[in-house]
């Protein structure tokens, strides 16, 4: 079902992480993660500078597609709404398509503004879809006024991204979006499992009603995560469906580990996946975990920098711990003591530097 172990699937994070932040030593990072490999990781993270003279915004590209009937559209203004809200709360870039009165060719707008956009970098580029969407047993789309956005377009126009990207698409017959999404440093979410649940998604009202309410902050650090939301939201249409008794017609997925497979939310505890896929491939959730819109204080005031090492640290520390059974006691706590030591010293850095910065 996946093509990697969920341990293996964290140290793959950290050498994508490296890689990404120009910081790759001679390290076997798809090997057992031995001490040498380890310590070479970490002192490479820590020669990268902390502070940077820009704390540089995400931007949040809001594509809102061909309403039809009027409810539905109501649905999809408020839910466009409630993003916008969020993004100004955050003070992230906003962007969109689909709002202009009489656009008769949104997918060429859509086209112009992703090559626009800087490609690389470390500031998160969120793209949410707002909309119907359609699937024809082999191409998934998403109605747009005039010409349609497939799924393979849309990935063949992300493929020169490096920076990290979100796609939220919250339609109907979403999932045939996530494989061809999916890849390093991308967090994809579908609001079906499959591109055959075609009735209208409730998906997508619940998640944008969730990414910046305090309510779905499951672990209570003061802020909303990418996994929070999609949690929370996930368990919203669960709960609508039964209310109504009616058999639940869409199924939520993420995928953040790049392999298009996707977790759907009953397969989580609290935060972290415990189901295990037929073949004990990897999980999704750890990386839509680091990612938040609307930030807290203590998180807004580390620069994209130290945010990016904290991530791959934070990624490092759970691969380590899924190895906790395969190694002597002494061995496992001493070089996890190691990596939390150095996730303490970029929060004793970034509080030292004094207020918070913008998100």
């Amino acid at each position: 079902m996946r093509n990697g172990g969920e341990g293996e699937a964290g140290v793959a994070w950290i050498g994508r992480g490296m890689a990404t932040l120009g910081c790759l030593a001679d390290v076997n990072i798809r090997a057992p993660l031995g001490w040498l490999a380890v310590a070479t990781a970490l002192l490479c993270l820590l020669a990268l500078p902390l502070r940077a003279a820009t704390n540089a915004v995400p931007t949040v590209l809001l594509v809102s597609g061909a309403p039809g009937e009027a409810e539905f559209a109501t649905n999809f203004v408020e839910q466009a709404t409630l993003w916008q809200q969020a993004i100004e709360t955050a003070g992230a870039r906003k962007l969109e398509v689909g709002h202009n009165a009489g656009g008769t060719n949104d997918l060429a707008e859509l086209k112009q503004l992703l090559q626009a956009v800087p490609r690389d970098g470390l500031a998160e580029l969120w793209i949410v879809l707002i909309g119907h969407g359609t699937f024809d047993g082999k191409e998934g789309r998403f109605n747009l006024r005039g010409p349609d956005l497939a799924a393979s377009e849309l990935a063949e126009l992300l493929k020169p991204f490096t920076r990290p990207v979100a796609v939220i698409n919250t339609t109907a017959a979403s999932s045939p979006f996530l494989k061809p999404l999916a890849g390093t440093n991308r967090v994809v979410i579908t609001a079906t499992r499959s591109g055959y649940e075609t009735s209208f998604a409730r998906f997508g009202l619940e998640f944008a009603r969730a990414i910046g309410s305090p309510v779905a902050d499951l672990d209570q650090d003061g802020q909303t995560s990418l996994l929070e939301s999609f949690l929370h939201a996930s368990a919203q249409v669960v709960d609508s469906y039964r209310t109504q008794n009616r058999l639940a017609s869409e199924h939520a997925l993420v995928d953040d580990n790049g392999d298009g497979m996707g977790t759907p939310a009953d397969w989580f505890r609290g935060l972290r996946a415990v189901k295990k896929a037929s073949d004990k491939q990897a999980l999704d959730g750890r990386r839509a975990h680091q990612w938040h819109l609307v930030r807290s204080e203590a998180e807004s005031r580390l620069t994209p920098e130290q945010r990016a090492k904290r991530d791959q640290l934070e990624l490092a520390v759970a691969a380590w711990r899924d190895r906790k059974t395969e190694l002597p006691e002494a061995e496992y706590f001493a070089r996890l003591e190691v990596m939390l030591r150095h996730l303490a010293q970029i929060y004793r850095e970034s509080k030292a530097s004094g207020p918070a910065a913008n998100p």
